[in-house]
Protein backbone atom coordinates (compact mmCIF):
# COMPACT_ATOMS: atom_id res chain seq x y z
CA UNK A 1 0.00 0.00 0.00
CA UNK A 2 1.32 3.69 -1.04
CA UNK A 3 1.55 5.82 1.67
CA UNK A 4 1.71 9.73 0.96
CA UNK A 5 2.57 12.41 3.43
CA UNK A 6 0.18 15.81 3.35
CA UNK A 7 2.22 18.77 3.94
CA UNK A 8 -0.04 20.98 2.72
CA UNK A 9 0.59 22.91 5.88
CA UNK A 10 -2.48 24.02 8.45
CA UNK A 11 -3.21 26.78 6.16
CA UNK A 12 -4.53 24.53 3.52
CA UNK A 13 -6.38 22.43 5.90
CA UNK A 14 -8.38 25.68 7.05
CA UNK A 15 -9.12 26.57 3.56
CA UNK A 16 -10.68 23.47 3.05
CA UNK A 17 -13.13 23.69 6.09
CA UNK A 18 -13.89 27.36 5.15
CA UNK A 19 -15.01 26.02 1.72
CA UNK A 20 -16.78 23.17 1.63
CA UNK A 21 -19.09 21.81 -1.10
CA UNK A 22 -21.59 24.93 -2.36
CA UNK A 23 -25.08 22.79 -1.19
CA UNK A 24 -27.33 24.62 -2.95
CA UNK A 25 -25.53 25.90 -6.18
CA UNK A 26 -24.53 21.85 -6.64
CA UNK A 27 -28.49 21.29 -6.07
CA UNK A 28 -29.47 23.58 -8.57
CA UNK A 29 -27.47 22.27 -11.05
CA UNK A 30 -28.23 19.04 -10.25
CA UNK A 31 -31.92 20.29 -10.68
CA UNK A 32 -31.31 21.69 -13.52
CA UNK A 33 -29.95 18.15 -15.39
CA UNK A 34 -32.67 16.35 -14.43
CA UNK A 35 -35.05 18.49 -15.71
CA UNK A 36 -33.13 18.52 -19.09
CA UNK A 37 -33.67 14.71 -18.56
CA UNK A 38 -36.79 14.55 -18.46
CA UNK A 39 -37.82 17.01 -21.20
CA UNK A 40 -35.75 14.92 -23.53
CA UNK A 41 -37.20 11.57 -22.57
CA UNK A 42 -40.90 12.80 -22.94
CA UNK A 43 -39.79 14.48 -26.07
CA UNK A 44 -37.41 17.35 -27.51
CA UNK A 45 -35.55 20.50 -25.74
CA UNK A 46 -35.67 21.63 -29.24
CA UNK A 47 -38.80 21.08 -30.01
CA UNK A 48 -41.25 24.18 -29.29
CA UNK A 49 -44.57 22.92 -28.70
CA UNK A 50 -42.90 20.36 -25.95
CA UNK A 51 -41.19 23.35 -24.31
CA UNK A 52 -44.16 24.95 -23.63
CA UNK A 53 -45.99 21.81 -22.69
CA UNK A 54 -43.21 21.55 -20.32
CA UNK A 55 -43.23 25.39 -18.56
CA UNK A 56 -41.14 27.10 -21.07
CA UNK A 57 -42.80 31.22 -21.01
CA UNK A 58 -44.95 32.77 -23.56
CA UNK A 59 -45.97 35.98 -23.15
CA UNK A 60 -49.38 34.94 -24.22
CA UNK A 61 -49.89 32.40 -21.99
CA UNK A 62 -48.59 34.24 -18.93
CA UNK A 63 -50.72 37.39 -19.53
CA UNK A 64 -53.65 34.55 -19.86
CA UNK A 65 -52.43 33.44 -15.87
CA UNK A 66 -50.11 31.20 -16.07
CA UNK A 67 -47.43 32.89 -14.01
CA UNK A 68 -45.53 29.66 -12.73
CA UNK A 69 -43.86 29.97 -16.42
CA UNK A 70 -41.81 32.76 -14.71
CA UNK A 71 -40.56 30.20 -12.81
CA UNK A 72 -40.60 27.17 -14.84
CA UNK A 73 -38.70 28.56 -17.47
CA UNK A 74 -35.73 29.12 -16.01
CA UNK A 75 -35.23 25.12 -15.56
CA UNK A 76 -35.19 24.42 -19.27
CA UNK A 77 -33.04 24.20 -21.82
CA UNK A 78 -32.84 24.42 -25.40
CA UNK A 79 -30.79 21.44 -26.07
CA UNK A 80 -28.12 20.06 -24.79
CA UNK A 81 -25.18 23.25 -25.40
CA UNK A 82 -27.57 25.82 -23.57
CA UNK A 83 -27.73 23.31 -20.47
CA UNK A 84 -23.60 23.22 -20.89
CA UNK A 85 -23.08 26.55 -21.11
CA UNK A 86 -25.24 27.62 -17.93
CA UNK A 87 -24.53 25.10 -15.54
CA UNK A 88 -20.73 25.55 -16.20
CA UNK A 89 -21.00 29.55 -15.70
CA UNK A 90 -22.99 28.07 -12.70
CA UNK A 91 -20.43 25.95 -11.17
CA UNK A 92 -17.91 28.42 -11.03
CA UNK A 93 -19.26 31.77 -10.14
CA UNK A 94 -22.37 30.59 -8.30
CA UNK A 95 -19.61 28.46 -5.72
CA UNK A 96 -17.63 32.17 -4.96
CA UNK A 97 -21.42 33.71 -4.34
CA UNK A 98 -22.65 30.66 -2.07
CA UNK A 99 -19.24 30.78 0.42
CA UNK A 100 -19.71 34.70 0.29
CA UNK A 101 -23.63 34.91 1.28
CA UNK A 102 -24.67 31.67 2.91
CA UNK A 103 -26.65 29.12 0.61
CA UNK A 104 -30.08 30.22 1.78
CA UNK A 105 -29.18 33.74 0.93
CA UNK A 106 -28.04 32.24 -2.25
CA UNK A 107 -31.08 30.41 -2.97
CA UNK A 108 -32.93 33.33 -2.70
CA UNK A 109 -30.88 35.97 -4.96
CA UNK A 110 -30.80 32.54 -7.88
CA UNK A 111 -34.75 32.24 -7.32
CA UNK A 112 -35.48 35.89 -7.20
CA UNK A 113 -33.26 37.36 -9.34
CA UNK A 114 -34.28 34.88 -12.12
CA UNK A 115 -37.72 35.69 -11.49
CA UNK A 116 -36.97 39.49 -12.07
CA UNK A 117 -35.49 38.52 -15.30
CA UNK A 118 -38.28 36.62 -16.23
CA UNK A 119 -40.39 39.21 -15.33
CA UNK A 120 -38.53 41.99 -17.61
CA UNK A 121 -38.52 40.01 -20.46
CA UNK A 122 -42.56 38.89 -20.04
CA UNK A 123 -43.14 43.16 -20.08
CA UNK A 124 -40.65 43.88 -22.81
CA UNK A 125 -42.07 41.23 -24.97
CA UNK A 126 -45.76 41.83 -23.77
CA UNK A 127 -44.82 45.55 -24.76
CA UNK A 128 -43.45 45.39 -28.06
CA UNK A 129 -46.05 42.49 -29.22
CA UNK A 130 -43.27 40.25 -29.54
CA UNK A 131 -44.73 36.53 -28.74
CA UNK A 132 -41.49 33.98 -28.32
CA UNK A 133 -41.14 31.16 -26.34
CA UNK A 134 -38.42 31.55 -23.98
CA UNK A 135 -35.83 29.41 -22.01
CA UNK A 136 -33.26 29.11 -19.56
CA UNK A 137 -31.65 29.45 -16.80
CA UNK A 138 -29.13 32.55 -18.20
CA UNK A 139 -31.62 35.23 -16.29
CA UNK A 140 -30.95 33.60 -12.82
CA UNK A 141 -27.17 33.22 -14.13
CA UNK A 142 -26.70 37.04 -14.13
CA UNK A 143 -28.55 37.59 -10.89
CA UNK A 144 -24.93 35.54 -9.27
CA UNK A 145 -23.27 37.57 -11.82
CA UNK A 146 -25.06 40.80 -10.19
CA UNK A 147 -25.25 39.79 -6.65
CA UNK A 148 -21.09 39.25 -7.05
CA UNK A 149 -20.56 41.99 -8.66
CA UNK A 150 -21.72 43.48 -5.61
CA UNK A 151 -20.02 41.41 -2.98
CA UNK A 152 -16.42 42.34 -5.07
CA UNK A 153 -17.41 46.05 -4.57
CA UNK A 154 -18.26 45.58 -1.31
CA UNK A 155 -14.71 44.14 -0.81
CA UNK A 156 -13.01 46.86 -2.33
CA UNK A 157 -12.72 45.02 -5.83
CA UNK A 158 -11.30 41.88 -5.23
CA UNK A 159 -12.83 38.32 -3.37
CA UNK A 160 -10.78 35.34 -3.37
CA UNK A 161 -8.91 34.95 -6.74
CA UNK A 162 -11.92 37.13 -8.89
CA UNK A 163 -12.03 40.70 -9.15
CA UNK A 164 -14.63 42.79 -10.22
CA UNK A 165 -12.94 43.58 -13.87
CA UNK A 166 -12.86 40.15 -14.81
CA UNK A 167 -16.55 39.65 -13.62
CA UNK A 168 -18.14 43.42 -15.82
CA UNK A 169 -16.02 41.49 -18.71
CA UNK A 170 -17.39 38.33 -18.38
CA UNK A 171 -21.17 39.84 -17.99
CA UNK A 172 -20.71 42.58 -20.93
CA UNK A 173 -19.12 39.91 -23.67
CA UNK A 174 -21.67 37.58 -22.51
CA UNK A 175 -24.82 40.37 -23.47
CA UNK A 176 -22.56 40.99 -26.76
CA UNK A 177 -22.46 37.91 -28.15
CA UNK A 178 -26.22 37.38 -27.20
CA UNK A 179 -27.12 40.51 -29.35
CA UNK A 180 -24.45 39.81 -31.90
CA UNK A 181 -25.84 35.81 -31.94
CA UNK A 182 -29.25 36.18 -32.11
CA UNK A 183 -31.74 33.67 -30.31
CA UNK A 184 -30.50 35.02 -26.90
CA UNK A 185 -33.04 37.14 -24.22
CA UNK A 186 -30.80 39.74 -23.36
CA UNK A 187 -33.81 41.27 -21.79
CA UNK A 188 -33.87 37.97 -19.02
CA UNK A 189 -29.79 38.96 -18.42
CA UNK A 190 -29.75 42.52 -17.97
CA UNK A 191 -33.12 42.11 -15.48
CA UNK A 192 -31.70 39.17 -13.99
CA UNK A 193 -28.19 40.84 -13.51
CA UNK A 194 -29.69 44.00 -12.32
CA UNK A 195 -31.91 42.12 -9.50
CA UNK A 196 -29.16 40.07 -8.71
CA UNK A 197 -27.15 43.10 -7.56
CA UNK A 198 -29.92 44.87 -5.97
CA UNK A 199 -30.70 41.62 -4.04
CA UNK A 200 -26.67 41.40 -2.99
CA UNK A 201 -27.21 44.77 -1.96
CA UNK A 202 -30.25 43.49 0.08
CA UNK A 203 -28.92 40.66 1.80
CA UNK A 204 -25.03 40.34 1.99
CA UNK A 205 -23.17 41.85 4.88
CA UNK A 206 -19.80 42.34 4.97
CA UNK A 207 -18.27 40.10 8.13
CA UNK A 208 -21.69 38.13 7.91
CA UNK A 209 -21.25 35.35 5.74
CA UNK A 210 -22.03 32.16 7.92
CA UNK A 211 -23.42 29.51 6.22
CA UNK A 212 -26.64 29.23 7.17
Amino acid sequence: MAKLEYDGGEDAIDRMRKNPVSRVNFTIIIINILVFAWVETTGCSENLAHMLECGAAFPPLIAAGEYYRLVTCMFLHFGFEHLFNNMLLLFFIGDYLERAVGPLRYGVIYLLGGLGGSLLSFFYNLEIGREVVSAGASGAVFAVIGAIDYVVIAHKGKLEDISLQRLLLMAVLSIYFGIVSGGVDNVAHIGGFAAGFLLGMIVYRKGRHSRE
